[in-house]
């Protein structure tokens, strides 16, 4: 636990320092005033929380702090914690009910979507499960190769395509060899893709519809990587995303990178998603199942 928690707490140290840090000097042993919760509110906004999950927070905190006759900026910070926490539910525990059960991981560029893959590969090879990749990343040959690097690093199957292929024929072959293979897991890599471009939206839709023709009932996971480091624009992207194909979870990328962790709050409330997976470094073994209460006392350093 002492481990994890630390990991936990070195990851999420830039979000902690740029903005979180700073609650120790709001909350000192002074009244609470109206310079307080301005203090507060907008301590909350740089961390990326979004408008409208501090709105929540800042409206839930006036109103216990009323009822409980709270007076005293350090008993703030108690209850600010607890009301955070309300905001996050850790990862559910994920099931894998299906052989194979096919998972198609989706975002936009420079997500840290291949790096992902590989993690997300080792962890489930590590817990003894036999584990197939697919590189449909067809639009970009450096996505195959990252991909290709990875899955002989962790002796790891993978089905590769040809630079400028058919991202859907890819996914198919992915899916037809993790059957004949007897394989438990296919994770299929996808295009970064921006999601303004139309023209590739629609690409992802059809490798969605592929791989459901290849099994039925597939994909039984569709996993969002979001990149961290983009914050609160990252939300914008995540919702287009979410209308094009059935995402079903969200792995935060690069926690360890960012400033703006607090986002992980907005995520559940904004999208209704979980957060499954964070990612709190670059090494393979760098991908923790999200836990609510770590990140909390990650983000508060306590």
């Amino acid at each position: 636990m002492t481990n994890i928690l630390s990991k936990w707490k070195t990851g999420l140290a830039r979000t902690s320092k740029a903005t979180f840090g700073q609650l120790a000097t709001l909350f000192g042993a002074t009244e609470i005033t109206e310079d307080t919760w301005d203090e507060l509110e907008a301590l909350l906004i740089r961390a990326d929380i979004g408008v409208n999950t501090t709105m929540n927070i800042m409206e839930k905190l006036e109103i216990r702090v009323d009822r409980e006759g709270i007076t005293k900026t350090s008993d703030l910070n108690a209850i600010l914690v607890e009301e955070l926490r309300s905001h996050l539910d850790s990862s559910p525990n994920i099931q894998f009910n299906q052989k194979p059960t096919i998972i198609l991981i989706v975002g936009v560029n420079g997500s840290g979507k291949t790096t992902t893959i590989a993690k997300l590969g080792k962890r489930f090879s590590d817990q003894g499960m036999q584990v197939i990749l697919g590189a449909a990343d067809t639009f970009r040959a450096a996505g195959v190769d990252q991909l290709e690097v990875w899955a002989e690093r962790l002796n790891i199957p993978i089905i590769s395509g040809q630079l400028g292929g058919d991202a859907g024929a890819v996914a198919y072959d992915t899916v037809q060899a993790a059957i004949a293979r007897k394989c438990e897991i296919a994770i299929i890599d996808t295009a970064g893709r921006l999601h303004t471009r139309f023209n590739l939206m629609e690409e992802l839709k059809k490798v969605y519809r592929v791989v459901g023709k290849a099994l039925p009932e597939a994909p039984h996971a569709v996993w969002l990587v979001m990149d961290a480091t983009t914050g609160q624009n990252a939300l914008q992207q995540a919702q287009a995303f979410k209308k094009a194909v059935n995402i079903s979870g969200v792995i935060l990328a690069k926690l360890d990178s960012s400033a703006r962790g607090g986002m992980a709050l907005a995520i559940q409330k904004e999208l209704g998603l979980p957060i499954l997976f964070a990612g709190l470094g670059e090494q393979p073994e760098d991908l923790e199942p999200f836990d609510a209460d770590m990140f909390i006392r990650g983000i508060l350093q306590q």
